[in-house]
């Protein structure tokens, strides 16, 4: 069984559909995913959704980052899917388990990874409005890395270094893949 991150931008902000609501309003740009058995990454456009669907049609374990209440509910409805039957982790339901609270993925690539992401989600539909696809897949695809390095720490045993928004504060989780819906 294959092991699939992924991540989505979509073409709409909440806003722009009437708040978070109307999540089934938003409408799909790009798909980012990383394949561990083709160790390949991957960016679908719209006009390869339906390579995209034969992919995710395949049982695997799918791996992302808020992706339980963003990335498969908007997947499941644009592309017909069922991807809450598949195991599934979502690093972000996982350090809200153990904190109580949301962290960005730009602040956990800064403190695990020193790295820091190119751009904010909220930017993802100007790059699509304006045609800039290849800036758009290359933003999508870096989520897609860290999310996987994140993955990757937290599989290999390593703790998760969370800070606290606007504090000195760096809280150490470690998140146990036993734990994770198999």
């Amino acid at each position: 069984m294959d092991t699939l991150v992924i991540d989505i931008e979509t073409k709409q902000t909440f806003a722009d559909v009437g708040g978070t609501a109307n999540i089934d309003k938003l409408e799909i740009s790009v798909v980012g995913v990383y394949s561990y058995d083709q160790d390949r990454y991957y960016c679908y456009e719209e006009s390869e959704f339906g390579d995209l669907a034969s992919l995710l049609s395949q049982r695997a374990l799918l791996v992302g980052f808020r992706c339980n209440k963003f990335d498969f509910p908007i997947l499941n409805t644009q592309l017909d899917l069922q991807l809450f039957k598949f195991p599934r982790v979502d690093l972000s339901d996982e350090i809200e388990q153990r904190l109580g609270r949301l962290v960005s993925l730009d602040s956990l690539a800064r403190e695990n990874l020193g790295i820091c992401k190119t751009g904010k989600s909220i930017m993802a539909p100007s790059l699509y409005w304006d045609g800039e696809i290849d800036k758009l897949k290359e933003y999508c695809l870096q989520d897609v890395r860290i999310t996987k390095d994140l993955y990757d720490l937290a599989r290999s045993g390593a703790v998760v270094r969370v800070p606290q928004k606007h504090t000195a504060v760096v809280h150490s989780v470690n998140i146990e893949i036993s734990t994770w819906y198999f």
